[in-house]
């Protein structure tokens, strides 16, 4: 990952020409699922998909536990991630809450108030 202006940011991943490399082959996977046979042949043995694609030992297994957070970490764009999400039948307000670690309901409140409360998610650098 390369150096940006939000690594101070808690919870913030840029994605940028490093994680995008980091994260080329999930994203491909990711992508892959578009098609109706792929879903398929990864719903049938998820395992076995991945195995398909050169991915990390770690990006696998974030794919595995649907660790969206972890995906994220590992180079995974959210766009691209939510396929995974699509496929299992979710939406993406439902992943969105299991991100920020409340229910959905409460995330729902939460983006209709304004989003996330600024204490604790500025930049550590940032006067308070």
């Amino acid at each position: 990952m390369t150096d940006n202006p939000f690594d101070d940011i808690p919870g913030t991943t840029l994605f940028d020409s490093g994680q995008s490399r980091l994260g080329y082959h999930l994203n491909m996977f990711c992508m892959s699922l578009m098609k109706a046979d792929n879903r398929g042949a990864f719903k049938a043995d998820q395992r076995a998909y991945l195995d398909r694609w050169p991915m990390t030992e770690a990006q696998k297994q974030a794919v595995l536990k649907r660790d969206w957070n972890g995906m994220i970490a590992l180079g995974g764009n959210i766009y691209f991630t939510a396929k995974i999400a699509a496929t299992d039948g979710l939406s993406f307000r439902q992943i969105a809450a299991e991100m920020s670690g409340v229910s959905e309901p409460e995330y729902a409140r939460m983006m209709l108030d304004g989003g996330r409360p600024i204490d604790g998610n500025r930049s550590r650098t940032e006067p308070r």
